[in-house]
């Protein structure tokens, strides 16, 4: 049909006619340096033990981890965050394990650490609910509330006992109020400056954290609605941003990813530090649990939901996929 004159002069179809085009034009690329792997340790056990809600995803021995670790290094990932598992009966009210030296997750530290040196960034999570016999990510007061105050003394001991560990940066992920500005200046009056801060400014209490909580064994009964965001609201989340900038975080995190897609592009379009994101249990376990099921294409659908995470505006992205990914694009 001839339409001379009357059909648009512009066909944006022209930049999707082949791949190497495609390629070329893509505005949004993954490289493995974007992503930092989470990994679980677990104390007492001699082999890693599969998380059910988490195919391909385990809790690690000393020496498994030590080994991803390794692989992490050779994939090209920048980091690994690491969440200890202790053992139950070293759990009580105030998260005792988190604070003494020979924790599992302060172990497992100075195990990474003595592999990879300063190849990978060692990131430590730094949060009480692994360690609590409650679960909740602070310490109760006498009426069965979290004491925001109380659980800061708690987080600056956990600060210092993480850097002397060896970690280059620690993630104080509990919510409290303050909680940036405390860890700080625990690191600071024991001369560790050089250790960063990775802010998790912005975390929802969120559903898809279910799997999350098999991964670490968590002793939760109950919510953490009293600390983490409610999920309505996004206005509040760029008040979080605000005090945690305030306060000295070196990078910032958005929690979920992929439900909050607007929180992160908003957070991205505000800062000049470094904007994470980490795509959770939920969102992996989804995709895997799909892709078992056989309705949809996993590795496509892997490297979309990174993509979209890295579009809205993340310079890096906690994923499970990490070194899955990062060696496939190598």
């Amino acid at each position: 049909m001839t339409t001379y004159g009357s059909f648009p002069g512009s066909r944006p179809r022209r930049l999707r006619t082949s791949p190497v085009m495609r390629r070329m034009v893509a505005e949004t690329r993954l490289h493995p340096a974007d992503f930092i792997l989470p990994a679980f340790v677990r104390e007492g056990i001699s082999e890693p033990v599969p998380i059910a809600a988490m195919p391909g995803v385990v809790q690690h021995t000393r020496d498994s981890l030590k080994k991803a670790a390794a692989d992490a290094v050779a994939a090209g990932i920048s980091g690994i965050m690491l969440f200890g598992v202790p053992e139950e009966a070293k759990k009580d009210a105030v998260g005792s394990a988190g604070t003494d030296p020979e924790g599992i997750l302060q172990v497992a530290l100075r195990d990474v650490r003595s592999e990879v040196g300063d190849e990978l960034l060692v990131m430590s999570d730094l949060c009480l609910d692994e360690t609590t016999d409650h679960g909740h990510c602070g310490v109760l007061d006498g009426e069965g509330r979290v004491d925001n105050d109380a659980t800061l003394e708690r987080y600056a001991e956990m600060a210092q006992v993480q850097a002397d560990a060896g970690a280059h940066v620690v993630g104080p992920s509990g919510m409290m109020d303050g909680q940036v500005g405390v860890v700080r200046d625990a690191l600071d009056q024991i001369g560790r400056e050089d250790v960063a801060v990775l802010a998790y400014t912005v975390k929802y209490s969120s559903a898809f954290f279910g799997p999350f909580r098999e991964a670490v064994g968590s002793s939760l009964k109950g919510d953490r609605k009293t600390y983490q965001q409610d999920p309505a609201n996004a206005r509040e989340s760029m008040r979080e941003l605000a005090l945690d900038l305030e306060e000295g975080a070196d990078m910032v995190m958005v929690k979920p990813a992929g439900p909050y897609l607007d929180i992160l592009a908003r957070v991205a379009d505000s800062v000049d530090v470094p904007v994470v994101a980490y795509q959770i249990s939920g969102e992996y376990s989804m995709i895997e649990a799909a892709a078992e099921k056989g309705w949809i294409d996993r590795d496509q659908a892997i490297l979309e939901s990174l993509t979209g995470i890295r579009r809205a505006g993340a310079r890096s992205i906690l994923t499970y996929w990490a070194t899955e990914v990062a060696q496939k694009l190598r």
